[in-house]
């Protein structure tokens, strides 16, 4: 083989040699950019999942929060309602209070009356009906008596003013009613004012009361 033929031959051979080097560089250049656009795009993932995961949980966070306003604001709704309605019932309370003595009055004279021949009927009617329509007024707001006579002492409903022996009667009875109680609607407008019966003394408690 010539000397030209030798030189050309490792001229072709460098450039083959040169040529692979540059592929196989340009090849793991290559390699190494997708390697980096894959951490690249896990990176993003991770980020957007995490971004996901916190919007997740603030929106959790803000729909709890909407159901505890939304259960206080109910029940502020509830409370106002029956705070107003408890106003209703009871606005009247203190007027309907001062009423009562005038009831009181008119149940004494009917009874003055009643027990006096000289008086004529038509008054007495007239106070009865005038009793009669007071009672209906007081009723329209709710307010009633209280039943006291022949029931057991309630220191609920009940105020004792004295005590008196009686038979064949069950201790602590509600033997006269000297002054009318009453409600409104479920509350104490005014305790009756009773006498109530006691047990009879014995012939030995009666002996030792006298000594």
């Amino acid at each position: 083989m010539t000397d030209k033929k030798k030189v050309k031959k490792g001229a072709f051979i460098q450039n083959s040699t040169d040529e692979k080097v540059a592929t196989d560089a340009k090849t793991d250049k290559n390699n190494d950019s997708d390697k980096v656009d894959t951490i690249r795009s896990d990176n993003q993932i991770k980020e957007m999942e995490d971004e996901l995961e916190a919007a997740k949980q603030e929106a959790k966070e803000a729909y709890d929060r909407f159901l505890r306003v939304s259960a206080e604001f109910e029940n502020y709704k509830k409370r106002s309602a029956r705070e107003m309605n408890e106003f209703r019932k009871y606005a009247n309370e203190s007027f309907i209070k001062a009423m009562l003595p005038v009831v009181d009055n008119l149940e004494r004279a009917i009874n003055l009356l009643s027990n006096n021949e000289s008086v004529n009927n038509s008054v007495i009617d007239g106070v009865d009906m005038t009793h009669k329509e007071m009672l209906k007024v007081l009723e329209t707001f709710g307010t009633k008596s209280i039943e006291s006579l022949e029931k057991l002492f309630d220191p609920s409903f009940h105020q004792a003013v004295m005590q008196e022996e009686a038979e064949d009667v069950e201790e602590n009875t509600v033997l006269k009613e000297l002054q009318k109680g009453y409600l409104i609607h479920d509350r104490l407008l005014r305790p009756a004012m009773v006498v109530v019966s006691k047990a009879k003394a014995t012939s030995d408690e009666e002996k030792m009361t006298k000594n």
